[in-house]
């Protein structure tokens, strides 16, 4: 059966030319001939599964498996709309049944108006819209769907967390395993330790919900994290080997990038397998998603050193209290802890190049602050300043997952700034603090043990409902689900030449730092991330469906 014809768009079509890309493809759907059962009347859906597959991935020459990238699932649509969709167990395995979902048989449920998620209903990556523009990038919206491919007695899942150590991880782990339980009545649940190694080390535990009851009080992890480790083929032969067919990955812009590549060989071997991301990291630095879990909860403990440090500097002549924090490559726990603080005099980060000798450099501004006020506050961010310690020092090298080992800027910056002022016969009182472990060891609070909640339990209903392939996150306030990829192009980055980084120089009354050509630069780049999300991503392959009701693809 054919994908019914779009219905036609309120809005304004889209002024710019439609891309060239393959002929729509359409495949009878194996399910048109099940039968529904009659479930309660406010269940009724008749869109509640695919009725055809309109998506293939595209075959290598060696007999019909995938070769090294996969195919983009694109559903474009009137006015510019275009859904990047995401994998489905039944792409590559089209005679799998479906089952009722449990949930309409639960009686904590029985009070929601609308049990499931109506299969057309989306998630826009981007909000605000010109009223002649193009609808953009839309993503599938998360929730419980009517018809699951997995019954409960056959679910075999397995949780791994993989990367550094992030507030919230434990409530995630929890959620998962309480959702699977409580919501669909799933018993053999996996948890694997040491991370991705743990998978071939035969590292492992048994999850239930009794044993997980109070682990969301807990920082850490308690399955253990690694970095490294990632042996795709190994993994893959210990899911198959334990009868895996769940497996939920807790990790960052690197471990969600092995997740993908998991994924890509259980579909190579047509295995019933639903590989699910949740994005992991303290430094907010994952694109697309509103923010990633533990992000709260790190700037509120970083309040803690940042009024710790402020006490130590009114408290001195001349004190100067300097607080180092997260961020490798993004500045978001400086950006975000500085504008709650209204204490921190000059925040410096990644995204935000700076001097220290000449007219408007940082020592410049640090002898005026300490004349004004008599003290000062300094937030880095550990990722700032490379640049500038790497003309003095060698780099350190790569940790195991393949990130740099960077160099302590707040150890530096402290010695640099006394150096000036003893140079300058200038009495001052630096105060250094550092704590970064602090904050990643610490539970989360409670706005991040609802977001992980919500996580937790929007992946578990992806799952269930047969899609693989995907990472769960909030866009715009609402949970969708978004093709792995999408994550791990590029990193999130504060925007230096947008409104909330305008806030925090106005609060500090800090100089920019900037040259005409910094600026230029961040314009540009700020302008291409706003082409790419108005438009189809640029990927290396790409499918092309038509027809804006997409209810027929999954």
């Amino acid at each position: 059966m054919a994908p019914p014809p779009a219905s036609p768009a309120d809005s304004v079509p889209d002024p710019r030319p439609a891309p060239s890309a393959p002929a729509p493809i359409t495949v009878p759907s194996p399910r048109d001939n099940l039968h529904h059962h009659n479930h309660h009347h406010h269940l009724a859906d008749r869109r509640d599964t695919p009725r055809g597959r309109a998506w293939e991935p595209e075959r290598s020459r060696r007999g019909g498996a995938m070769d090294g990238a996969a195919a983009v699932k694109l559903v474009p649509g009137e006015a510019g709309y275009v859904l990047e969709d995401v994998p489905h167990v039944s792409d590559y395995l089209p005679d799998l049944p479906t089952y009722p979902n449990p949930l309409q048989d639960n009686p904590a449920y029985s009070v929601v108006k609308q049990y499931f998620v109506n299969p057309d209903d989306t998630v826009c990556q981007k909000i605000v819209v010109h009223k002649d523009g193009p609808r953009g990038n839309h993503f599938r919206r998360a929730g419980p769907r009517q018809r699951v491919y997995f019954e409960p007695d056959e679910v075999h899942a397995c949780i791994v967390t993989c990367g550094g150590l992030c507030p919230g991880l434990n409530t995630v782990i929890r959620e998962i395993v309480c959702g699977l339980s409580d919501m669909y009545g799933v018993t053999k649940i996996l948890g694997i330790q040491g991370g991705y190694k743990g998978f071939y080390a035969r590292n492992t535990i048994t999850l239930t919900p009794k044993c997980v009851n109070d682990i969301h009080k807990r920082g850490g992890t308690i399955l253990g994290s690694s970095r490294g480790g990632h042996d795709t083929m190994k993994i893959v032969d210990s899911i198959q080997d334990r009868g895996i067919n769940q497996v939920y990955v807790i990790g960052g812009d690197g471990t969600q990038r092995g997740a993908g590549v998991i994924f890509e060989e259980v579909r190579r071997r047509g295995l019933k397998v639903s590989v699910a991301g949740i994005p992991k990291t303290i430094d907010n630095d994952i694109p697309v998603i509103d923010k990633s879990f533990g992000f709260d909860t790190a700037v509120e403990e970083a309040q803690r050193a940042i009024n710790a440090a402020h006490v130590e500097a009114v408290s001195a002549e001349n004190g100067i209290g300097l607080v180092k924090l997260m961020g490798r490559h993004s500045g978001f726990i400086a950006h975000y802890a500085t504008l709650a603080s209204r204490d921190v005099d000059c925040c410096l980060i990644p995204e935000s190049p700076f001097y220290l000798e000449g007219e408007g450099g940082l020592f410049r501004y640090i002898e005026k602050r300490l004349k004004d006020n008599g003290h000062m506050v300094i937030v880095v961010a550990e990722g700032a300043g490379q640049k500038l310690i790497a003309e003095t020092m060698q780099s350190i090298g790569k940790d195991a997952s393949g990130n740099e080992l960077l160099l302590d800027v707040g150890l530096w910056l402290s010695q640099k700034i006394n150096e000036h002022f003893k140079k300058n016969k200038m009495t001052i009182n630096l105060k250094y603090i550092d704590p970064t472990y602090m904050i990643r060891a610490i539970p989360s609070n409670a706005s991040d043990n609802v977001y992980c909640t919500l996580l937790a339990h929007s992946v578990v209903h992806g799952a269930m409902a047969g899609y693989t392939g995907f990472t769960i996150g909030q866009v715009n306030g609402r949970h969708c689900y978004i093709p792995f990829y999408r994550i791990t192009e590029k990193q999130n980055r504060v925007s230096i030449t947008d409104r909330m980084w305008a806030r925090l120089l106005s609060s500090t009354n800090q100089p920019s730092f900037l040259c005409n050509k910094v600026v230029e630069e961040a314009k540009k780049e700020q302008e291409r991330t706003a082409q790419l999300i108005d438009g189809s991503p640029s990927h290396r392959k790409a499918e092309k469906v038509s027809g804006a009701n997409f209810s027929g693809t999954k």
